[in-house]
């Protein structure tokens, strides 16, 4: 036992030399660097607040504390920038990608369209699970969400493999609503101007985003928030869950599967074949600013909600979305194929 004891301990006293110089080096390597946030949404959406929000604290946790800066390479819902560093890199650790919360479900629901394996890919975190609310501008004659069996409603939206267009044609293909969508927008704010001028009707967001990017249309209730998908929000209590339209089981397990996203509801990452000890220094200094004083003070005047999962658990909920029963991925990614 004495022996055994004594062992042990160094085992340990080794161990602690090692890990100090591991990260001396990933501090070496990021002393003086610039690392860049990549925002695969346009400028002003809820996903690049957030992002701009995470890059101007995350530095000074990042051993060296490199310069970190914040770019937007908007286009296919996030595929452009995740398929370009998924395939060129760079892979020494200086490019986080901030996409879509539903990319990562894009290669399993619309096949041949992506470039990149979800499950390979090294997750960095997320910074709040997400209830999103489909709404529409206060003029429409749209009062609940039933109304949109009978009345075609015209939703704007960036691409296929975002919520926005996602959700209203599986919404179709479930429970029969008349939802036209038109893509093409680069980002959020954009959408709200063209309800704004009355070129569509309304569009679906994160909750989160609708208040911190459009307060006052909440509390002048210039929006009608008609129903929410993923967790029922305390804040909006009052408004319908899309689970209570389904009536199936087989309906429930569909929904299932499109709202999962909404649990790594603002995913970064970086790409495969980033050195392990750098992917885990980004990862602690991810964490470390989730609890950031300073952080948390921003997002609060932002009205940005945090509520964060490690990278770990990202990676975690993405390998088991990609277990999903072959019946149900079928049936809702055939629901949410762009026709043609």
């Amino acid at each position: 036992m004495k022996k055994t004891l004594i062992a042990l301990v160094f085992s340990l006293a080794a161990a602690l030399p090692a890990q100090a110089q591991a990260q001396e080096s990933v501090a070496e390597f990021y002393k003086g660097k610039t690392v860049r946030i990549v925002v695969g949404v346009g400028v002003g959406s809820g996903y690049d607040v957030n992002a701009r929000l995470l890059g101007r604290h995350i530095g000074k946790h990042i051993p060296g504390n490199p310069q970190v800066i914040v770019q937007n390479q908007p286009g296919a819902g996030s595929q452009a920038m995740t398929n370009q560093l998924y395939a060129a890199g760079p892979f020494d650790g200086t490019a986080i990608g901030a996409t879509f919360n539903g990319l990562p479900t894009l290669p399993l629901l619309q096949p041949g369209q992506a470039r990149f394996d979800p499950v390979k890919i090294n997750w960095v975190g997320s910074t709040n699970s997400e209830t999103q609310v489909t709404y529409v501008w206060h003029t429409v004659p749209i009062q609940k969400f039933d109304d949109i069996k009978t009345k075609e409603t015209i939703i704007g939206a960036q691409a296929p493999g975002s919520t926005q267009y996602d959700y209203p044609v599986l919404s179709n293909a479930l429970f029969g609503t008349k939802f036209k969508v038109i893509t093409g927008y680069q980002a959020t704010p954009k959408i709200h101007l063209a309800m704004e001028s009355g070129e569509v009707h309304g569009t679906w967001a994160n909750w989160s985003t609708l208040k911190a990017i459009a307060s006052p249309w909440i509390t002048e209730k210039k929006v009608r928030i008609l129903v929410q998908w993923g967790r029922k929000h305390p804040e909006i209590a009052s408004v319908p869950t899309i689970v209570e339209q389904a009536k199936t089981e087989a309906d429930r397990q569909a929904l299932d599967l499109a709202m999962a996203r909404l649990e790594f509801g603002r995913p970064f990452m970086m790409p495969p074949g980033v050195p392990a000890d750098r992917v885990n220094a980004i990862r602690r200094a991810f964490d470390a600013t989730m609890k950031d004083k300073d952080f948390l003070a921003e997002a609060e005047k932002l009205k940005i909600e945090i509520s964060p999962l490690t990278g770990e658990r990202v990676g975690t909920l993405i390998a088991q979305i990609y277990k999903t029963p072959e019946a149900t991925v079928a049936r809702v990614r055939d629901a949410m194929a762009v026709k043609k």
